[in-house]
């Protein structure tokens, strides 16, 4: 019996899996059976004998040679990267006494095979549905079997390019994109979109480098000596295809004309470029939808239609029964409307299926045949429309990218407020984020003599107003001038300029004091930390990194408590969710040193109460630790009791055991700390994506 080895992964295993699968084989023998019996018109009359014409009188410009044999010029309207990669198998055939088409179908089942994996490795979808939406697709095999065309080797080469961007291989993924506009022109249509992904996501924009090096060494190397082939060209811009993007056009008047085609892809970027924060399974979906619509706006060759397949096998995986039907019975419709007007192969040495072809030309006639078209037309804008609405304007993140994910931060001076904002910031990215800090807003510096009146935990000695302006502008997009308090200095700098930020994270000792604060926040936090454990930290904090005095430091703490109590703490109650660290053993303090350190527990109550069972689950089953949940019907809240020690390994795991969408909110490597750090990352995680689903009602 077969063993597989334990170092494959979970990807190869499920590949090992669809390659055996029953649909799989199916789809095998359907190839198999029309690459032995039909001699498609395409391939016999351009592309076989141009490899063929290669291989009698080889030359590193086959296009010049073929043309100088008085060859075809549509023959071969492709560069390089095509000829290159047909060249092998082709030639091994032919050596060994077989058909040259032999050499080029089995390429393409190759290529096709290939494809078949990649879109396994990168897209989340059952193997059974994979093989159904994409092997046994009437549209692969009619138009690559059937017909002939070769289009299945550009779009594989994009695939593979999209699949190693995701995988952060940006060099590579440029370098796949440039072989794949080599292997057919048309390929350059997703580079802008693919562009945009980049700059208008921040935790991918660090890739951009990478990628335009892989690009433009790739267009270098694959299109450079192409433009110095004068009959490669003439093939490229002579063909008829090319003559399909000004086709549809709406004449405004004798002279003027405006083309649908370019006109409905420029409309598509700019719906990407609108978005505020694109992920990959949006980039997806609006690159499936503007394919598509090129396909719609032009008499498109039976080939193109293969460009739209893989893209759209996104929206199928989440996607409905409904879905599925409209797209098969847009692959009917194409087949049989192909079927009609396409130049049939020869079938088993005979004209039969030409024949049979005429036959039903005539029965349909030109009225049928203009309404299968139209049947088409149709089914394919209903495709678009469902996309747009399923994959796109239903899509959380779509729907979410519109407005900053705010979130407000309260608690006491040493509660660990900046100590909580620089973990969410390490998952967010710096890139995603700006940190609007309460202390920013002190009326004084702290050498002015109003200290000695006030202390900064009354609200009177901070500009709340100007505070909560700066917040809501850039809640609204707008950049805002701040200034910054400098602990160690006691002084403010000099105004900065803060721009607006997918994450907004506003921290401070009076973030929830004002009402219009409060209705700011998707989620406020308030830090109760234990007050011996608060004295312990801020002692920590302002003696061994602000440089002040032991004296000075408790003195102040004994200042502030009463204005503490009236005003930061009855904060308490307004926050969805309260965090309190508490040591695990209190008389700790009295003990600690290099042997005995300081261990902490988490106390958390949430007033959100969506998923906190699930929470405890999974810190219980895959962090190992201790759990114990309360749950007060009276205050509507739920406590949770969380001991002892994680790494941010199992954290991360235990996130994306969670909610793995809105790790699509992440950094592209987000950093989960250890221990109690880690644990109040994944708490406020948590219960952003319980608020982000409320403000999706």
């Amino acid at each position: 019996m077969y063993k597989t080895p334990r170092y494959l992964g979970i990807a190869e295993l499920m590949a090992i899996k669809l390659f055996r699968h029953p649909l799989f084989l199916v789809g095998l023998a359907i190839r198999l059976v029309l690459i032995s019996i039909a001699d498609p018109y395409a391939a016999f009359t351009w592309y076989v004998p141009f490899m063929e014409s290669t291989l009698t009188d080889f030359s590193l410009d086959p296009w010049q040679g073929y043309l100088d044999a008085e060859g075809d010029q549509q023959a071969f309207p492709y560069g390089y990267v095509m000829w290159l990669i047909l060249l092998p198998l082709t030639s091994l055939f032919s050596i060994i006494g077989l058909e040259g088409y032999f050499g080029y179908a089995t390429t393409l089942l190759a290529v096709d095979a290939l494809l078949l994996y990649v879109l396994k490795k990168f897209l989340n979808i059952r193997n059974q549905l994979l093989l159904v939406a994409y092997w046994l697709s009437p549209i692969v095999i009619f138009a690559t079997y059937w017909l002939g065309f070769n289009d299945l080797i550009p779009v594989t080469l994009l695939c593979c390019g999209l699949y190693a961007f995701r995988q952060q291989k940006p060099i590579l993924s440029g370098v796949l994109c440039a072989a794949a506009v080599s292997a057919k022109l048309s390929m350059v249509l997703p580079i802008p979109f693919l562009v945009i992904y980049l700059f208008r996501t921040r935790s991918v924009r660090h890739l951009w480098k990478g990628f335009a090096v892989g690009l433009s060494c790739g267009l270098v190397a694959f299109i450079g000596p192409f433009l110095l082939s004068a009959a490669g060209m003439v093939m490229l811009f002579k063909n008829p295809e090319m003559q399909k993007t000004y086709e549809f056009a709406i004449a405004i008047s004798d002279s003027v004309k405006v083309y649908i085609l370019p006109l409905a892809y420029l409309f598509m970027l700019y719906v990407a470029w609108q978005v505020r924060r694109i992920t990959f399974e949006l980039f997806y979906a609006i690159l499936s939808i503007a394919f598509l619509l090129v396909l719609l706006c032009t008499p498109a060759a039976p080939g193109w239609f293969l460009w739209f397949i893989p893209l759209v096998l996104g929206f199928l995986a989440h996607g409905k029964l409904q879905d599925t039907i409209v797209i098969t019975l847009f692959s009917l419709v194409y087949v049989i409307s192909v079927f009609l007007i396409a130049e049939q192969p020869v079938l088993l040495g005979t004209t039969l299926a030409t024949d049979t072809a005429n036959t039903f030309r005539k029965l349909a006639g030109t009225h049928g045949i203009n309404l299968l078209n139209t049947g088409l037309l149709a089914l394919g804008l209903v495709i678009a429309l469902r996309i747009w609405r399923g994959a796109v304007s239903e899509n959380d993140y779509f729907r979410l990218s519109r407005k900053p994910v705010v979130l407000g931060v309260a608690g006491d001076s040493g509660a660990g407020k900046d100590f909580l904002v620089d973990g969410l910031i390490d998952l967010f990215g710096k890139h995603s984020s700006v940190h609007i800090s309460g202390d920013d807003y002190h009326l004084w510096d702290r050498h002015k003599p109003m200290w000695q009146v006030l202390t900064h935990l009354n609200p009177k000695a901070n500009d709340l107003e100007r505070f909560a302006k700066d917040l809501m502008a850039l809640i609204d997009g707008k950049s805002i001038s701040s200034r910054h308090y400098d602990h160690e200095i006691g002084k403010m700098t000099l105004p900065r300029v803060l721009d607006s930020n997918d994450f907004i994270l506003a921290s401070g000792l009076h973030t929830m004091h004002l009402p219009i604060l409060r209705n700011c926040y998707d989620l406020s936090i308030y830090l109760d930390i234990d007050e011996d454990l608060r004295r312990y930290f801020k002692i920590e904090r302002d003696v061994k990194q602000r440089g002040h005095t032991l004296e000075k430091v408790l003195a102040s703490i004994k200042k502030r408590e009463r204005d503490s109590e009236k005003f930061v703490r009855p904060q308490a109650e307004y926050a969805d969710l309260v965090l309190s660290l508490k040591p695990a053993n209190p008389e700790v303090f009295n003990s600690i040193d290099e042997h005995n350190q300081l261990r902490l527990k988490l106390v958390v109550v949430s007033r959100l109460g969506m998923n906190e069972e699930s929470l405890k689950r999974v810190l219980v089953g895959i962090c190992g630790l201790y759990v114990d949940m309360n749950v007060s019907e009276e205050k509507n809240e739920i406590a949770l009791t969380i001991e002892g020690d994680t790494t941010g390994e199992d954290i991360a795991l235990a996130a994306k055991s969670l909610f793995s969408e809105i790790l699509e909110f992440l950094d592209y490597s987000p950093k989960w700390k250890d221990g109690v750090s880690g644990l109040m990352q994944l708490v406020v995680l948590s219960h952003i994506n319980q608020s982000l689903s409320r403000r999706l009602l």
